[in-house]
C-alpha cells in the first residue's frame, strides 16, 4: 500500500535516515575514543619502589602522549592507564592479568618479576594482548607465544657479563654465590656459576634463600669462616642490604659483592663504601647515559619530586613505542598491535630504538657493569656480546 507523505514528513523521514546511517557507519568504526593500557607491577611489599617506578614511566608517557592530541586516522584518541598490583607474586600475576584482561586492555606494560611475567604471559597470550616485560630469564620469551615481547637483554648475557667482569677485575678467587629462590634468581645464579668456573674461579659454597628472607647473620658468618673474597648474587636491593648489615656486625667488610639487575637501584646506593667493592650487572642502562636521558630526568623529577628508582625509562620509552604500533597498523585492536610489534624499528624517546627478534628478544639489548661509589651508580663497561 502507498504511503502519501507531505513535503514536511518526507524531509523529517530523510533526516532520520540519515542520522540512523550516521550512526551505523560510526560503529562500523573499530576505532575506540579511549586506548585502556595495562601496567602490571609489584606496587606494595619489599619491590614497590620498582613497580612504581615502571608505572610512573607509562604515566608519564600517556600524559604527554594525551596532551600532545594524539590521532589515530585523523580522528583524536586518549590513552587510559589501568594499573594492578601484582605483589611480585606469580598467583597474583594470573589474577590480576585477567582483571586487565577483563578490563579491555589492549596491551600490558608488565611484569617486572619474570617469575611473574611467565605466569601471566598465557593468560595476555590467550585474548592475544601483546605484553611488554622489563623481566630477564629467557624462559620468558621460549614460551612460545606471539605475544611476549622483552624490553632488555636477557639473562643468557648477563650471565656471560657476570663470568667476563670477574675474571679481568676481580683478584679475588674464593668466591660464594647466593640466589632468591625465583626463576630469576635460580637461573641466573646458575648461568653465573657455569660463566664463573669457565673464569677458573673457585665457588667455595652456594646458598638459596626465598625471595623475602632479610635474616642473613649465619650467612654471613659462613662467608667468613670460608674466607670468602666475592660474592655474587642474584638476590634483591633490600636482601644484600641486609646482607651487608650482618657483615658489618661481625667485622668482615673486606669483601667485593656483585649482583644482578635487582641490586642497581637508588636504595642500594645506601650500601656504597660500606664494603671493599659493589657492583652490578644490569641491562638496565642509566638514564643519564642516553643523549635524551637528562630532559627525561628534569622532566621525571619535576613530576615525582625524586629520582627514577630503576627503569622508568625503559617504561616510558615502550609506550612511545605501543602508540606508534597503534599508528602504523591504523589499528587499536590487540591482535594488530601485535603484528605491528613484530616489524617495528620504534623511536624511543629516551633509549634511541625499540625492535625485537621473531622471539620477542630485544635486538637492541646490552649489559652494563656499574660500580656504587658516592651515592651513584657509575658505568665501568658495557657490552651487547661479552
Amino acid at each position: 500500500m502507498p504511503l502519501n507523505l507531505s513535503r514536511r514528513q518526507t524531509l523529517r523521514l530523510l533526516s532520520v535516515t540519515a542520522a540512523a546511517s550516521a550512526t551505523l557507519l560510526q560503529g562500523c568504526d573499530s576505532t575506540p575514543a579511549v586506548i585502556k593500557i595495562g601496567v602490571a607491577q609489584p606496587l606494595s611489599g619489599n619491590l614497590a619502589a620498582l613497580g612504581q617506578d615502571l608505572l610512573n614511566g607509562v604515566t608519564m608517557a600517556v600524559e604527554e602522549l594525551n596532551k600532545e592530541g594524539y590521532k589515530l586516522k585523523g580522528k583524536p584518541l586518549q590513552f587510559e592507564v589501568v594499573s594492578v598490583d601484582d605483589k611480585a607474586s606469580p598467583d597474583t600475576g594470573k589474577e590480576v592479568a585477567q582483571q586487565l584482561v577483563e578490563a579491555g586492555v589492549v596491551a600490558v606494560i608488565g611484569h617486572l618479576n619474570s617469575g611473574v611475567s611467565i605466569a601471566a604471559a598465557p593468560v595476555y597470550a590467550a585474548q592475544g594482548i601483546p605484553q611488554l616485560a622489563i623481566s630477564t630469564n629467557p624462559k620468558f620469551t621460549q614460551l612460545g607465544l606471539d605475544t611476549t615481547f622483552r624490553l632488555v637483554a636477557n639473562d643468557t648475557l648477563q650471565a656471560k657479563a657476570i663470568g667476563s667482569y670477574s675474571a679481568s677485575q676481580f683478584s679475588g678467587t674464593r668466591y660464594a654465590l647466593q640466589d632468591d629462590g625465583t626463576p630469576y634468581g635460580k637461573d641466573l645464579a646458575a648461568g653465573a656459576e657455569t660463566q664463573l668456573k669457565l673464569a677458573k674461579k673457585e665457588i667455595v659454597f652456594k646458598q638459596s634463600f626465598d625471595d623475602k628472607t632479610v635474616a642473613f647473620d649465619e650467612f654471613a658468618a659462613k662467608l667468613k669462616t670460608e674466607n670468602v673474597q666475592v660474592l655474587v648474587s642474584t638476590a634483591s636491593d633490600f636482601q644484600i642490604l641486609a646482607v651487608i648489615e650482618a657483615l658489618k656486625k661481625i667485622g668482615y667488610t673486606g669483601i667485593t659483592i656483585l649482583g644482578a639487575d635487582t641490586i642497581k637501584t637508588t636504595d642500594m646506593l645506601k650500601g656504597s663504601n660500606q664494603v671493599k667493592g659493589l657492583y652490578a650487572t644490569s641491562p638496565v642502562l642509566d638514564a643519564r647515559e642516553f643523549t635524551a636521558g637528562a630532559a627525561f630526568l628534569d622532566k621525571y623529577r619535576a613530576k615525582f619530586k625524586k629520582d627514577p628508582a630503576y627503569a622508568g625509562h625503559y617504561t616510558y620509552d615502550a609506550m612511545y613505542v605501543l602508540a606508534a604500533a597503534i599508528r602504523r597498523g591504523e589499528s587499536a585492536k590487540s591482535k594488530d598491535i601485535v603484528a605491528a610489534l613484530k616489524k617495528i624499528d620504534g623511536y624511543a624517546p629516551v633509549t634511541g630504538s625499540m625492535k625485537w627478534d621473531d622471539k620477542g628478544e630485544q635486538r637492541y639489548g646490552v649489559i652494563g657493569v656499574y660500580s656504587a661509589n658516592a651515592g651513584l651508580w657509575e658505568s665501568q663497561m658495557r657490552s651487547d656480546s661479552w
